[in-house]
């Protein structure tokens, strides 16, 4: 009877597996990158004269400043609602039967399945003068006026945090239904009300799937340009139409090349303190 052979090492394979992966990550993300912060490194649209001065405009211009916190802001507010919102979706899920979990799930899966096109579409509808939550506050006689709720900044958040709820609720659901039910049972039984057991003992060991759904929701916030554009309209500015005015209205590729690699940094650093974050709670959750 001969030996079983010996399972292999998978850094062993040969290199050539991965390199169709690599050259498409060098042609279509490495290279128009690199192509980004070159056309940022002029100061002039003919790109004659080198040097750091589309930078220098856009961290002296408190305008500009003013639209980058604009957006990391929207981010942080759409963030805190998904996550508000999607917990208790998920904590639901993991507590129902199996016919009411393929309902719930079907809810939260079926916005991905609809373009966000429309999906924004039927947020002005909602949102407007004549809308639905105007004309159901009028009939109950609650508001005399229609309130402004379309172009504002409650429109763009709601609009946003329903569109990027899957993102937060799906890695919720994971995370909570990798916990034992019965550390539940053990820490009621051994005093703990439902709050002290939520906040000692499923919240910790949720923490892995809070942050991944931070982080997901938050860098598909602050970039959803189409949703951003249309509920906000003209009275708002974020990022990503900043950009767009200055590419394709302007022709300033070198400040808009400058914006895009700011932003760029911006969302990374946020997303560092996230993944830091899930590090640390993959720690602190395994104690």
């Amino acid at each position: 009877m001969g030996a079983a052979p010996a399972s292999r090492d998978v850094t062993s394979y040969g290199m050539g597996l991965a390199a169709p992966l690599a050259l498409f990550f060098l042609v279509f993300f490495v290279a128009p990158l690199l192509q980004l912060l070159w056309l940022s490194l002029h100061n002039d649209t003919a790109g004659l004269h080198w040097g750091l001065g589309q930078y220098l405009h856009f961290l002296s211009d408190p305008f500009s400043l003013s639209v980058l916190g604009s957006t990391l802001l929207l981010g942080a507010e759409v963030t805190a609602v998904c996550l508000v919102l999607g917990f208790p979706i998920a904590w639901l899920y993991q507590r129902v039967g199996p016919r009411l979990q393929t309902i719930i799930i079907l809810i939260v899966l079926l916005p991905l399945l609809t373009s966000v096109v429309v999906r924004t579409f039927a947020w002005i509808v909602i949102l407007g003068r004549q809308g639905i939550i105007n004309a159901t506050l009028q009939s109950l006689g609650i508001i005399d006026t229609p309130l402004k709720l379309l172009y504002t900044q409650f429109g763009v958040v709601i609009a946003l945090a329903q569109v990027q709820m899957p993102l937060m609720t799906l890695p919720l659901i994971t995370a909570l239904g990798r916990i034992d039910p019965n550390l539940d049972d053990a820490s009621c039984s051994l005093g703990a009300g439902s709050w002290r057991t939520f906040f000692r003992v499923v919240l910790p060991l949720s923490l892995p799937g809070v942050i991944a759904g931070c982080t997901l929701t938050y860098a598909a916030a602050i970039t959803a340009f189409i949703t951003q554009s249309l509920i906000g309209g003209g009275q708002m500015l974020f990022m990503p139409m900043y950009l767009y005015q200055q590419a394709s209205t302007l022709q300033n590729w070198p400040f808009a090349s400058a914006i895009s690699i700011i932003f760029l940094l911006a969302v990374l650093a946020v997303v560092s303190v996230f993944t830091t974050l899930g590090r640390l709670s993959r720690g602190y959750g395994g104690a």
